[in-house]
């Protein structure tokens, strides 16, 4: 739990204001086919049954604690889910068992799919 508490302490206006904690669309796309960087997908399996994104990991966010060497520290993480809340959790859960190298998706998995419609996805 001090590990937590220590994430929470640095979690200040500056570090919000900086945009380091996440990723968003663009950045995404930056760095999607890059073999250093692991997308986590925390949604639940329904929701993956309707939309999956074939490139990510998808562990759900109540399975991560007991699938959580499932997830590679070699491994630049981004945590994604459908509204982003859940993977913030994801994203400080990490942080809090040792992970360096984390950041939350600031977009919504909607975000995710209009991305990959053809216009987007000519951008990428």
């Amino acid at each position: 739990m001090n590990d937590l508490n220590e994430i929470f302490k640095e979690m200040d206006f500056q570090f919000f204001g900086s945009g380091e904690h996440g990723m968003s669309i663009e950045g995404m796309r930056k760095v999607l086919g890059n073999d250093h960087f692991l997308f986590l997908d925390v949604r639940t399996n329904e929701e993956v049954n309707h939309l999956s994104f074939p490139f990510a990991l998808h562990i759900p966010l109540n399975e991560l604690p007991d699938r959580l060497d499932e997830v590679s520290r070699d491994k630049f993480i981004v945590t994604f889910c459908s509204s982003v809340f859940r993977g913030a959790m994801a994203y400080t859960y990490l942080l809090a068992n040792g992970y360096e190298e984390v950041k939350g998706l600031t977009a919504s998995s909607e975000d995710m799919a209009m991305a990959f419609k053809p216009g987007p996805l000519t951008k990428m």
